[in-house]
Parts: structure tokens; C-alpha cells; sequence
């Protein structure tokens, strides 16, 4: 959480039909990135994930007029099964983005019998960016990626 600015945080929590386990892998298997990541009529076409922390990311979505929206970052914190943090105010290793957007945290919480606490925050430097994500659709666009997630990570 942003503890110290918590007006520049965007959050979704859900309680979920699935484990804790099956939803971090659902986060960490690139070839499956493209059955839920984005709300369609978008896609991820490509996915390249380095889960440990100071690893790289890389997912690029495309869009139903061919639209393009590449995704770079970094692994911050990477906790098996509890918890990923990740932000694009890096490219890969330490080498400092054009311009940095938030940082995710994306939490899952045993609630036993196969149900998890997901709640995935999204942190923002500025209100201004802030403000353009929750514009973007943040809130239905994350909500539905979060549907998708779920009975995505049940396949696994």
C-alpha cells in the first residue's frame, strides 16, 4: 500500500473460487498472460516475465484497430503465492523509464478451502497519473481482467 500518500492509489479486492498458488502462476506463466491480462477486444500478443525480484517484464497488448501498447518494468518484491510487486520506472535491471506510471501490488490472501483475497493496487506518483488511470477505466478494466484471472487460474 501506499502508506504515505494513499490518495495516489487505485484498488480492486475480490474474494475469489480459487487458490492462492494457481493464481500467482496464473501471474507468472507468460503463454497463459493472453487468455486474461486485459479486457477484450484486447489482446497480450506477447509476454516475456523475469519473476524475481530486479527481473524484467515485458507485455505488449494490441488493440482491435491494431492499436499497440508495450509494457516494460521491473520486479520489486516477489513472494511465491502471497505476493508481486512491480513498476515501469524501469526498464529492465535499474535502467530508469522515459516516464514512470505506477508500481502494482498485486496481494493474495489463504482464506482456506481454495478461496483467495485478491487485492491488486496500483500506485501513482502523481495525482495527475492517478486521475488518467482511473480515466483509462481502471476500475471496470481491472475488474474484468480480475473475472478473467479467476477462472483462467482454475485451469491450472
Amino acid at each position: 500500500m501506499n502508506a504515505s500518500n494513499p490518495r495516489y492509489s487505485l484498488q480492486i479486492v475480490r474474494e475469489m473460487d480459487v487458490s492462492p498458488e494457481k493464481l500467482f502462476k496464473a501471474w507468472t506463466t507468460p503463454e497463459r498472460m493472453g487468455e486474461w491480462f486485459c479486457p477484450k477486444p484486447w489482446k497480450v500478443t506477447e509476454a516475456r516475465l523475469d519473476v524475481r525480484p530486479g527481473g524484467s517484464n515485458y507485455i505488449l497488448m494490441e488493440g482491435p484497430e491494431g492499436e499497440k501498447a508495450p509494457n516494460h518494468g521491473v520486479y520489486l518484491e516477489v513472494v511465491p503465492n502471497r505476493k508481486l510487486v512491480m513498476t515501469d520506472a524501469y526498464t529492465s535491471a535499474w535502467v530508469p523509464s522515459e516516464k514512470p506510471f505506477m508500481t502494482a501490488v498485486v496481494e493474495f490472501e489463504d482464506l482456506g478451502n481454495g478461496r483467495t483475497r485478491y487485492v491488486a493496487t496500483a500506485l501513482h506518483w502523481t495525482e495527475e497519473d492517478m486521475r488518467a488511470h482511473e480515466e483509462m477505466g481502471f476500475h471496470e478494466g481491472w475488474g474484468i481482467v480480475a473475472g478473467q484471472l479467476e477462472e483462467i487460474a482454475k485451469t491450472f
